[in-house]
């Protein structure tokens, strides 16, 4: 009489939970990795949309006809359809200033947050990308202080990413 087996033995039902748990172990922190990863990616990418924004903003003011109206403090600058205020001829740190010239959307759902900013020389301004730790995982751009002077970019802070 020939007999059919029809099922897998308790060993090697083990084996596979065995090997599946290895695999998970090895495979979750890859992910939180992967995480945090694109976390500092997209902050370096803000960065460098802030930083672009900035110099365009301020190649477009030395190309008008009148630079030195840029320095006021009510100046505003057309940029892709959308008015954007100057100080010292750079962007203002607000949204009205270098959030709109970077085209950057800051809400929960985008990923990004702030904090500080203002329409003054000299104001500071943090971007943060949102997910572990904000305050930790952001950078500041700082108005320039005076006509002459450049914007201030701080080093991104990945430790909170």
């Amino acid at each position: 009489m020939i007999r059919k087996n029809g099922g897998f033995t308790l060993i090697e039902l083990i084996v596979v939970i065995v090997i599946l748990g290895i695999l998970a172990a090895v495979a979750l922190p890859r992910y939180t990795a992967l995480q945090t990863n694109a976390r500092i990616a997209k902050l370096n990418g803000a960065l460098g949309s802030v930083r672009g924004a900035a110099a365009i903003a301020h190649g477009v003011c030395l190309a008008t006809s009148t630079p030195t109206a840029c320095t006021s403090a009510a100046f505003s600058l057309g940029m892709e359809g959308v008015n954007v205020t100057l100080i010292n001829q750079y962007p203002t740190a607000d949204a009205a200033g270098i959030i709109l010239a970077a085209g950057l959307t800051i809400t929960p759902a985008e990923g990004f947050g702030t904090t500080g900013g203002g329409g003054a020389a000299g104001d500071t301004i943090t971007i943060q990308v949102l997910g572990n730790t904000p305050a930790n995982c952001s950078f500041t751009y700082q108005a320039p202080t005076a006509a002459g002077n450049a914007p201030v970019y701080g080093a991104p802070v990945v430790t909170g990413c």
